[in-house]
């Protein structure tokens, strides 16, 4: 903790709050190199914000303040010290929006309650965007008030240096940098007269007080509509499936519409030319972060974003006429250069097997991993109607469904492989198995076995295999 910024923060606080503090804490580093103090003192609490670039932080607090007065649910600006480097800012708690998707994930999908979530969000884009960002000042935006052709052009030069060339994918320098041109002219061409957020996904927004609030909009500036909803629906570790986005693509439109016909005049058209640009420059985000730097959240992401092109060049979603660039998202989807730097995914063999024949072998020569004995949950197989199924027909699973101490006894195996998965992911091991037995391998076992893939295929940077012994053979 630098101590003339501590002492800084300590007497911005202190005329604030017109009393001594009692408590500063220096809070973890999070995807920017701006530092935040958590600061209490008898009656109140804040944040402290630290950053040398003040015209940066001018153009957050300056934000801040103009949504805040209509109505948006930001973080209120207490005070800002002359120089524009340090600031207080109202301390939103530690619940991001992030975490909570993830958990809601793992324990039920991608279900109904989290498109709601979702929903709520993008009612809020819209006012970000259409209805507060009418009146926007651009002048105060950092460090341009348009998203134009040289924005668009650093971000792909970001992706060309700190991704491609760090990740060793060969390229024909000069032909790539006249796809850019080409692309750039694709995304001009497209209506940019919104306010864009930037960088607008579920790490910046905090809930607080059951609300939704959001943060880190500084880099915000007057662009087009789209960006904003492809950085929310293509965000690399939400994994949202293809489907989901499509129903909240429609979801979007439909309430742009009324307020603003024109702004998505032709939307799906442009749309995923700004979500192929939006993985481009998260790319060379987490090339930086991950491949440079070695920060292993960073290097987390990069197989998602990589998933997201596969998807893009699968469903022909790429604008033609990029032949050199196409050149490269093939070559970084097959790198194995780029495979062995982010990590092989930890790959989880998931058995079902019945205990007359014996626990499956470990093959991979691992060993370990978890059994677990299924023979005390309640078994369909004594059951006439049942005799004749498996743990995947769906009257064998409405059965099991019925009965809470069978999802009580599975969430209690995911804790106990949850607390290994974490910490082989985190020694680079590449391979665990997890087994689940019963008295014939058919009912209990195989409900069971799937019900943890379907768990465990949440997790990020896992790869599930699953076999039913008994029924495959």
């Amino acid at each position: 903790m630098n101590k003339d910024e501590k002492k800084k923060i300590l007497n911005l606080y202190e005329k604030w709050a017109g009393e001594d503090s009692i408590d500063i804490d220096l809070l973890p580093e999070s995807g920017s190199y701006r530092r935040y103090y958590r600061i209490k003192s008898k009656h109140k609490h804040a944040l402290g914000a630290y950053f040398e670039s003040p015209n940066e932080n001018k153009a957050f607090i300056e934000l801040s303040r103009y949504f805040r007065k209509n109505g948006l649910n930001v973080p209120e600006i207490y005070l800002v010290d002359d120089d524009f480097k340090a600031y207080l800012l109202e301390d939103l708690g530690d619940s991001v929006l992030f975490n909570t998707i993830s958990d809601i994930k793992k324990k039920h999908g991608f279900n109904d309650e989290l498109v709601g979530i979702y929903k709520n969000i993008i009612d809020d884009l819209v006012n970000f965007q259409i209805v507060v960002g009418e009146n926007v000042d651009y002048s105060v935006c950092y460090p341009s008030g348009d998203f134009d052709t040289q924005a668009y052009m650093w971000d792909l030069n970001y992706f060309k240096y700190n991704f491609l060339k760090l990740a060793q994918i060969p390229h024909n320098e000069y032909y790539l940098e006249e796809d850019f041109r080409k692309l750039v002219q694709l995304l001009m061409s497209v209506d940019s007269s919104y306010f864009v957020y930037r960088d607008f996904q579920t790490r910046n927004i905090m809930q607080y007080k059951n609300k939704l609030y959001f943060i880190d909009y500084q880099g915000g500036r007057r662009g087009p509509v789209h960006y904003d909803l492809v950085s929310l629906l293509f965000q690399a570790r939400v994994a949202m499936p293809a489907e989901i986005r499509e129903h909240l693509i429609d979801y979007y439109i439909h309430k742009a519409e009324k307020i603003a016909p024109h702004s998505v005049k032709d939307f799906r058209h442009h749309f995923y030319k700004f979500v192929l640009i939006r993985i481009l420059q998260t790319l060379g985000a987490y090339g930086f972060r991950g491949i440079h730097e070695k920060k292993q959240h960073f290097l987390k992401s990069i197989p998602q974003a990589i998933n997201n092109i596969k998807w893009l060049m699968e469903n022909k979603k790429i604008p033609h006429g990029l032949d050199e660039l196409m050149k490269c998202l093939n070559a970084i989807i097959h790198s194995e250069e780029l495979q062995n730097t982010i990590s092989p995914p930890l790959k989880i063999i998931v058995n079902s097997f019945s205990f007359k024949r014996g626990v499956p072998p470990d093959n991979t020569g691992n060993g370990g991993g978890f059994v677990f004995d299924c023979r005390a949950l309640p078994n369909p197989g004594r059951i006439e109607e049942y005799k004749k199924l498996n743990g995947k027909d769906q009257q064998v699973i409405d059965f099991f469904e019925k009965h809470q101490e069978v999802e009580d006894f599975i969430t209690h195996a995911e804790m106990l492989v949850e607390q290994s998965v974490k910490v082989y992911d985190k020694r680079g091991f590449t391979n665990l198995q997890v087994n689940f037995g019963c008295t014939g391998g058919q009912h209990r076992s195989v409900y069971c076995a799937e019900k943890m893939a379907q768990r465990l295929y949440l997790y990020d940077n896992i790869k599930i295999e699953i076999h039913h012994r008994e029924q495959d053979e």
